[in-house]
């Protein structure tokens, strides 16, 4: 069995509690290490968070490191409006036994890929800022990475932190230019698949049905994510964008459609955080080669392609994600 070993980086809110708890649930998935990053709650919450959840499904030696404070280009904004004031959807949990290491999680980032060379998988969860830092202090750790899984993005849905703009990339538009712009195997998992990829009613019934102190915790955290999206759709249910980006790092077949393209970040004006393909099948590749060599003065180079899926095997998922709560 091809078990994954995972670098997680996350703004550790509701959503991406779910992720944790479906990726610990995984037997094909090891998961090494979590850097926080800015984004649904600040930076050191989210570590603290992040330290929580590891306890509580028994991954206590998994370090967790204080990661980038606020994006590189914009202020600082968060969403607590949607996660709770704690991230958790005021669940008020209690402080978990041990602190984040003294590593930041950059420096973990390096460090990590340097010692297991073409082995880790990142699964970038929240804004791109720890990864963008990263690459900008070592460039060749594009070549070190088996994969990288970004939850972020839109290519036909309209955004949800603007009218064009998904929240992650929106957060810090220039880190996620650096991270499509790099030369490693990206999969941008976007809103195109995970607002339609829910967890409903009947959903909800099983999770509660199964007992398990994950199953409880995850009941207790969505309750506040089911409010907020209830005022959205008009029914009690939630997308699963964090968890269904950790399905697809464990396992890519869950993905059925996709499209291969450069992805280029807008970073002005009011559609800044917009992620742009050419979605044109029977012209892109000639438009994108022409492009590029004029941005490069002629010289011939092409964007690094990433991988936009567009269709996924929700049920599947979904059963998936449930079993994991057990």
């Amino acid at each position: 069995m091809d078990r994954r070993k995972i670098l997680l980086d996350a703004d550790v809110g509701i959503d991406d509690a779910i992720a944790m708890l479906h990726l610990a649930g995984r037997s094909d998935v090891e998961l090494l290490a979590v850097g926080s990053v800015h984004g649904n709650i600040p930076a050191d919450l989210a570590a603290v968070n992040a330290r929580h959840l590891l306890e509580l499904c028994g991954l206590d030696d998994v370090p967790v490191a204080y990661g980038a404070r606020q994006p590189m280009a914009q202020p600082l904004a968060t969403a607590e409006w949607v996660h709770g004031e704690d991230g958790l959807g005021n669940t008020n949990q209690p402080a978990p036994k041990r602190g984040p290491v003294a590593e930041d999680a950059v420096s973990q980032i390096l460090r990590l890929t340097r010692e297991m060379p073409g082995e880790i998988d990142l699964l970038a969860v929240g804004p791109l800022t720890n990864l963008g830092l990263a690459l900008c202090l070592d460039p060749e750790l594009a070549g070190r990475v088996r994969s990288v899984v970004v939850m972020g993005g839109a290519i036909a849905h309209e955004g949800n932190a603007s009218a064009t703009a998904e929240a992650n990339i929106w957060h810090d538009p220039e880190a996620a230019n650096l991270v499509f712009g790099a030369e490693w195997p990206v999969t941008m998992v976007g809103l195109d698949v995970t607002q339609v990829t829910r967890l409903r009613t009947k959903e909800l019934a099983e999770i509660e049905a199964i007992g398990s102190v994950r199953s409880k915790f995850a009941l207790k955290v969505l309750s506040h994510y089911l409010d907020v999206y209830q005022r959205t759709f008009g029914t009690r249910e939630c997308p699963l964008h964090d968890p269904l980006a950790a399905g697809i790092v464990a396992d890519p077949t869950y993905m059925t459609e996709w499209l291969d393209r450069a992805v280029e970040v807008n970073t002005t004006g009011p559609t800044r955080g917009a992620t742009i393909i050419d979605r044109r099948a029977w012209m892109a590749p000639a438009a994108d080669a022409r492009e590029t060599r004029e941005r490069n003065g002629g010289k011939d180079a092409t964007p690094p392609l990433v991988r936009v899926p567009m269709k996924v095997d929700g049920p599947r998922f979904v059963a998936d994600l449930i079993a994991s709560l057990k």
